[in-house]
């Protein structure tokens, strides 16, 4: 069984509920709005690309609905988060997914570097978590989960501050956490390793031309470096979101769960 028949499972008190996904017009965030579809979830793809979240709302078939969302400001965020709740009726979980990444050496980066990362990775969560958990107060339950790395675990060579930024995205999650678990609404993070998406296949040209590497060679590194021995895949990913939404991890918050392979394993 491959892993999007895994994340097609059925898993028990999910059918029936209502999803906002940032981030979800592609590579995870698409992977992991499929997968919640498939649990008979109504899932609203918020994404900064417009047409990008329509197709891949029309992807996931009838019912499903797309908006578009800056997550970096809190006025597109309320507002992306307030027609969610209109379309659907109410959001039962909240996957704050948006993410983006540069690279470069810790001495070069530059102030839009760390900018960019902190206010999409990092202020993106906060702004979309806060959304959700007003709402989820008011319903007295609900699920959070945000897309952090294994880059939140152990900071990264050339990708500093991005590191930072999720593992700010770790800390705020534990925070929260404990905030909202006695209000019935549970908060946890995914902690992805090497995956293969649109993001990493930038990422290669950048780290192969940043250690006099070939992209292939890049790539080998990743794989040499997973115990697994091998990309890890969106779906891989999308497995995990969908157990921590589902009443099988209803005992668990405050969790930045690997899904590395073996990599950096904390």
């Amino acid at each position: 069984m491959d892993a999007t028949q895994l994340a097609a499972q059925k898993h028990s008190g999910l059918a029936g509920k209502a999803a906002f996904v940032t981030g979800g017009a592609t590579g995870i965030g698409f992977a992991i709005a499929r997968a919640l579809a498939a649990q008979e979830i109504t899932v609203v793809i918020a994404d900064v690309d417009l047409g990008a979240a329509q197709k891949a709302a029309e992807g996931l078939g009838a019912g499903h609905g797309a908006i578009r969302v800056d997550v970096r400001d809190r006025a597109s965020v309320e507002d992306a988060f307030a027609k969610a709740v209109v379309l659907t009726g109410g959001i039962d979980i909240c996957i704050a997914n948006a993410g983006v990444s540069t690279m470069r050496r810790a001495v070069e980066l530059t102030d839009d570097d760390w900018d960019f990362n902190m206010d999409v990775n990092a202020r993106g969560v906060f702004l979309t978590n806060q959304a959700a958990a007003r709402h989820f107060i008011e319903r007295k339950q609900g699920v959070i989960v945000n897309t952090a790395s294994l880059a939140a675990k152990i900071g990264a060579p050339l990708l500093a501050h991005y590191s930072a930024s999720k593992f700010a995205v770790v800390g705020w999650t534990q925070g929260l956490a404990r905030e909202l678990a006695p209000k019935g609404i549970r908060v946890n993070a995914v902690c992805p390793g090497f995956v293969r998406t649109s993001m990493q296949d930038r990422e290669l040209a950048w780290e192969a031309e940043l250690r006099g590497m070939t992209q292939a060679e890049v790539r080998e590194d990743y794989i040499r470096q997973t115990p697994l021995g091998r990309i890890e895949t969106p779906e891989d990913v999308a497995g995990v979101v969908v157990f921590l939404c589902s009443d099988a991890a209803r005992f668990m918050t405050g969790q930045a769960l690997n899904v590395t392979g073996g990599v950096y394993t904390t």
